[in-house]
């Protein structure tokens, strides 16, 4: 065998044998240390001569399962994880390259240790471990068909064994995949998509939960989503418990009112009877007719008034389905389009047709545009420009934005003063006189709570109103396509 030059033997032990970032042993068949380089002795401390199983792991025979002895046995290069002490008693993780040194005849009398040491990554993985497996949210990680690759303690203690299960299996107990599912998205489009949702936990008890669908990327294709969700049961009954409490004061200060719309109402009865009887008393026909007015009017007013208050007392689930926002907004155009031409009211739509089916109740909603139309109109006809040769103009939007679906109706009637809009969503007021009975709007703010929206109104005395209804697509009332 040809010796290799003096110099460049030199040159490799002391620039790249001792200079390599990486620790080098040599072991013999006898488990002794042959040679060894600078940067394995600052780890583990100098041990030439000394058996590799006392310097790595402070141990007095070798180890049970031993690498070096398979790669003597049978001379592959092997790649291995361990785990050692360092020379100073502290534990040392460090991934090994173990490649045999072969004789021309086959035999192998060493084996060389190339070790990496990884103790500060471990140290990291197991920070990263703990953190996810203790913070209090809920972290499962999804592959491309939609099964639970890994989950945090909090997760499984709250949904059960999670190994392998596709997750509308585990979250939500279904058999076939979710709709408008964030990791769906977040596979197709490579980006962070976020919901609330509704599911069943290992004890089958509902629970709500806001849950953000992170791509885990290999390049440009995604092979794992990661799903971290936040439980907000409690965040959802406390503003359900608020609406409700809202619902009761406002419930509560209307009957405290309520004599005094009753006792209007009566009076108006009663002069009704008065006319009817006297009409009746003296064969007038049109007296009668008139007294005959009177009391249907007033006995419509009863009617309206306790369905009213009826509707507004319970506290009705919504029945929800899915349905386009447009068609609400169409029909109650198509029902008070004939009723604005007939007082000269050009009643006019804007609607974004391709707004996605929303979960709602259409019943609710379509009741919250009709009595803010039917409002509207009412405000066009205490003006003057009904008369005026263009009439007056209400007009309905339908659009979304930034995930909001929102209403617009806005007229150019009347509109209110300061002290009106103060009292707009209060119990009993109305400006239409014996006409209104005040709890129209009282339903319409109740409805869309129940919604998960809000409500808001701008006016300018002389120049109309505009009540927008927003609800955010989050916030709505869960569709289930079971019910």
């Amino acid at each position: 065998m040809k010796m290799i030059d003096t110099t460049l033997q030199s040159w490799l032990r002391s620039q790249l044998f001792e200079q390599v970032p990486c620790k080098i042993a040599i072991i013999d068949r006898d488990w002794k240390i042959v040679e060894h380089n600078h940067s394995f002795r600052e780890l583990f401390g100098p041990g030439v001569g000394r058996p590799c199983y006392e310097i790595y792991k402070k141990r007095k025979e070798p180890c049970e399962q031993c690498t070096a002895a398979l790669t003597f046995e049978d001379g592959k290069t092997r790649i291995n994880e361990e785990v050692g002490l360092d020379r100073n008693g502290r534990t040392a993780h460090y991934l090994v390259h173990m490649v045999p040194i072969m004789k021309e005849n086959g035999g192998i009398p060493y084996v060389v240790e190339m070790s990496t040491d990884i103790t500060e990554i471990k140290r990291l993985q197991q920070e990263y471990q703990t953190l996810f497996d203790k913070v209090p949210c809920y972290i499962a990680v999804l592959n491309r068909d939609f099964r639970v690759v890994r989950a945090n303690s909090f997760m499984q203690k709250t949904f059960g064994k999670t190994t392998s299960q596709y997750c509308w299996e585990l979250f939500k107990h279904r058999d076939e995949r979710c709709e408008n599912c964030p990791a769906d998205l977040a596979f197709a489009d490579n980006d962070t998509h976020t919901s609330e949702q509704v599911g069943l936990n290992k004890e089958g008890k509902e629970i709500r939960y806001a849950v953000t669908a992170y791509p885990l990327t290999g390049g440009n294709f995604v092979n794992h989503v990661i799903e971290m969700a936040v439980d907000v049961t409690k965040i959802y009954r406390l503003e359900q418990e608020k609406i409700e409490a809202e619902r009761l004061a406002a419930v509560g200060q209307t009957v405290a009112g309520l004599a005094h719309g009753i006792k209007n109402i009566l009076t108006g009865l009663e002069g009704g009877v008065y006319i009817f009887k006297s009409g009746l008393d003296r064969g007038d026909r049109g007296r009668i007719d008139q007294g005959w007015d009177v009391l249907h009017r007033n006995i419509e007013k009863i009617s309206v008034l306790a369905k009213n208050l009826l509707s507004f007392s319970k506290g009705i689930t919504p029945k929800v389905k899915m349905v386009r926002p447009a068609d609400i907004v169409h029909e109650v155009i198509k029902l008070y389009k004939e009723t604005a031409g007939r007082y000269n009211i050009e009643l006019m739509t804007e609607c974004d047709e391709s707004i996605a089916p929303a979960p709602m109740d259409p019943e609710g909603i379509h009741a919250c545009l009709a009595n803010l139309v039917s409002n509207a109109i009412d405000a066009c006809q205490m003006t003057d420009k009904t008369s005026d040769k263009h009439g007056c103009e209400v007009r309905v939007r339908c659009r979304e934005e930034d995930g909001c679906i929102i209403f617009d109706v806005e007229d150019k009637g009347c509109g209110m003063d300061y002290e009106v809009k103060q009292k707009v969503f209060t119990n009993f007021f109305t400006t239409k006189g014996e006409g209104g009975t005040g709890l129209g709007l009282l339903l319409t703010r109740k409805i869309v709570q129940e919604h998960g929206g809000r409500i808001t109104m701008e006016s300018v005395p002389g120049q109309g109103s505009l009540f927008r209804i927003i609800f955010p697509r989050k916030r709505l009332p869960q569709f289930s396509a079971e019910a």
